[in-house]
């Protein structure tokens, strides 16, 4: 194992450096740094990345589990296979690849230069990265070598997850001593190699106490007590105060779209753009889901039916019922919004759906000037099928009925499904979460939206807030250090003060995502989902029924819902659902936490996610399985360190934080 890695970072160096000319002013060949003179501020940026790419990736793949993102069919597609709760072990190299090779082999070479040369600071941010990285996967993979990866050994033994998270949590410790030590005179400045916080210490600090907040937070179903491996809600508390007190102090990644981009050695996708929209948006293969919708339009059990500004910034739209001038141009359009794939309650994935939507632009070979229209032939058999879908093709199209053929003219400029299955003509009503680059697509640095054709200026898709190419990444956020307060204060029973918090994280939420598009809007962006919410509408639902007004009222349910849509697509979701039971109603004093959550209507992988009753942790999804990697290179290892090891129902073993003792986690995996 330890021979794979140094080769392919030997791979990534000689060759990513080559490509990033920022970074590159060091007293030794730029086209050939080693592992024994690459400087720190060489190192530290693309260390940054690939955790970066890492996360990113995590965050899209944890969604898609936990039911806010899926796919289109692809019965052996990894994606769509984590969508069905069907996974394989294809799911789970890039996040280890990115993790292991690009990033973590890289920490401890720049944290020994760092030290030799008093450059404490990039001591500091190495630990900060190998608590992140590490801590990332304990989450997804619950055991992995930690204290003899970075040795000259072909085959590190495994960290259970309780070590890996003392491990973890020691990492924040030493970071924020090092952080706090004067660097040696004439030392290489921290803001050379920075890309996220540009050498800012405080943000480096806020960071570090922000995440010790988040990981304590993780314990939640341990007994309470002030040690490391109890439930400290008084430890937490002080964390969130040394975190980050206003958006201000959000840790932050800014990207941009920019055409001839490098890429990444490993997926090759884009370096410059966002994390996520690398893995969510630049195909066209991604969805939304309806459970995700309902949060935004509170249509869930009991839900307020209050619209969410923000939705039209999360949930992509698209042009329908478009028409034309005699010269072709557009004349008149009506917006669509996505209204999200019911993975839950319909099996539509196994009926072939939802497929993407295109238009009509009147080139086709098929497409008929006499008839007025591109003609797709429908066979229905069922009589009553097909009069009802007749009656709705022929409301908007010209249609033909010959026997059980339906023959349906989509004119130029419809859009249409490019199928023949009746039962996907209707497809139209999902939106994917497609943006177009300038690498793949993109009409300009300000117009990322999808346009299926390069022929007609027909927008399928506006992509979605978290997603585009010049997209943020948000790292750890004002807002989300609100809703652990929120959480914390509820559970000690201090609801007045809980629910100040919880409003402020929303508030805070909305404030993040305005400065972003207020931004887009004076760059000149031409998408209307990149136009500011406005500030009367974000007044209205904040004194609306959809926020909790009656400090006696708030649930904890309320908390995670908002906590949820604020957090975006992140990784902390999954955890989250993980530390409640998803939708069990199990934990003390809360109740069901996440309204309306079920398995996947086309689950039958019981296999693999064993259990028989929601009140069984192992009914739900709860850790990945092991990359090829250890599979292949170090399988000894691997094997001893869970009984369930290679097995099927690994994906359903909580890992060492989702278990209220440690008799019961040894219990799954001894």
């Amino acid at each position: 194992m330890k021979k794979f890695i140094c080769l392919l970072i030997g791979f990534a160096f000689t060759w990513t450096m080559s490509s990033c000319s920022d970074y590159l002013n060091i007293n030794t060949d730029p086209d050939n740094p080693t592992v024994s003179n690459a400087s720190n501020d060489v190192r530290l940026p693309w260390i940054q990345y690939y955790y970066g790419y890492a996360a990113g990736t995590a965050s899209m793949r944890t969604n898609t589990i936990l039911g806010l993102l899926t796919q289109t069919y692809a019965a052996t597609g990894a994606n769509s296979l984590l969508a069905a709760w069907n996974p394989s072990q294809s799911s789970c190299t890039t996040v280890y690849q990115n993790i292991y090779v690009g990033a973590a082999v890289n920490i401890d070479p720049m944290i020994q230069n760092a030290l030799t040369n008093g450059e404490y600071h990039y001591v500091g941010a190495g630990y900060a990265l190998k608590a992140m990285g590490f801590m990332l996967m304990l989450d997804l993979h619950g055991e992995l070598p930690v204290q003899e990866m970075g040795i000259l050994k072909t085959n590190p033994a495994y960290d259970d997850g309780k070590k890996m998270y003392e491990f973890v949590m020691g990492y924040l410790d030493e970071a924020i001593k090092y952080f706090k030590m004067e660097q040696k005179v004439g030392s290489m400045a921290l803001s050379k190699g920075d890309i996220w916080n540009g050498g800012s210490i405080d943000r480096w600090l806020k960071l570090c106490h922000g995440l010790k907040a988040r990981y304590m937070l993780r314990l939640s179903k341990k007994a309470e007590g002030t040690d490391l491996y109890s439930f400290n809600m008084d430890g937490i508390l002080s964390e969130i105060e040394q975190g980050p007190q206003s958006n201000d102090e959000n840790i932050i990644v800014n990207h941009v779209n920019k055409a001839g981009d490098q890429t990444n050695f490993t997926v090759t996708d884009p370096y410059s753009s966002s994390y996520l929209w690398d893995c969510t948006a630049y195909g066209a293969t991604q969805r939304a889901t309806r459970y995700y919708a309902d949060l935004l339009t509170n249509s869930f059990i009991g839900g307020s039916r209050v619209i969410d500004p923000r939705m039209s910034k999360l949930l992509p739209a698209m042009m329908t019922n478009i028409t034309l001038d005699s010269n072709g141009n557009i004349k008149s359009y009506v917006w669509k919004r996505d209204i999200g794939v019911d993975m839950m309650n319909d099996a539509i994935r196994q009926n072939g759906g939802p497929l993407t939507s295109v238009f009509v632009v009147g080139t086709e070979s098929s497409y008929s000037t006499i008839d007025g229209g591109l003609p797709l032939v429908y066979s229905i058999s069922d009589e009553s099928t097909r009069q009802a879908f007749t009656n709705a093709a022929g409301s908007i199209h010209k249609i033909k009925v010959d026997g059980t053929k339906v023959t349906v003219y989509y004119q130029k400029g419809a859009a249409y499904v490019n199928s023949t299955n009746y039962l996907r003509a209707g497809d139209t009503i999902y939106v994917n979460m497609r943006a177009n680059h300038l690498d793949t697509g993109g009409r300009s640095v300000t117009d990322q939206c999808y346009y299926p054709t390069t022929s007609a200026p027909y927008i399928a898709g506006t992509g979605t807030f978290y997603a585009r190419p010049n997209s943020d990444t948000y790292i750890l956020t004002y807002s989300e250090m609100c809703f652990i307060k929120a959480e914390i204060l509820f559970r000690k029973k201090k609801n007045g003060e809980a629910l100040a918090a919880y409003k402020d994280g929303i508030k805070a939420n909305f404030d993040q995502m305005q400065a972003k598009l207020r931004k887009w809007k004076s760059a000149g962006s031409v998408n209307p989902d990149e136009m500011p919410m406005d500030d009367a509408d974000i007044a209205t639902y904040m004194s609306s029924q959809a926020v909790i007004q009656d400090p006696a009222k708030l649930t904890m349910a309320d908390i995670m819902r908002q906590k949820m849509i604020a957090m975006g697509i992140n990784s902390e979701n999954w955890v989250d659902a993980r530390r409640f039971n998803y939708s069990s109603g199990n934990i003390k004093d809360f109740g069901v936490v996440y309204t309306d959550y079920k398995r996947p209507k086309e689950f039958t992988a019981t296999n693999k996610i064993v259990g028989t009753s929601p009140t069984d942790l192992t009914y739900w999804f709860r850790r990945f399985s092991q990359s090829t990697h250890e599979s292949n290179y170090n399988s000894s290892q691997l094997m001893a360190s869970n009984k369930l090891a290679m097995k099927d129902p690994i994906w359903s073993c909580p890992v060492w934080w989702d278990c209220a003792t440690d008799d019961e986690y040894y219990g799954y995996i001894k």
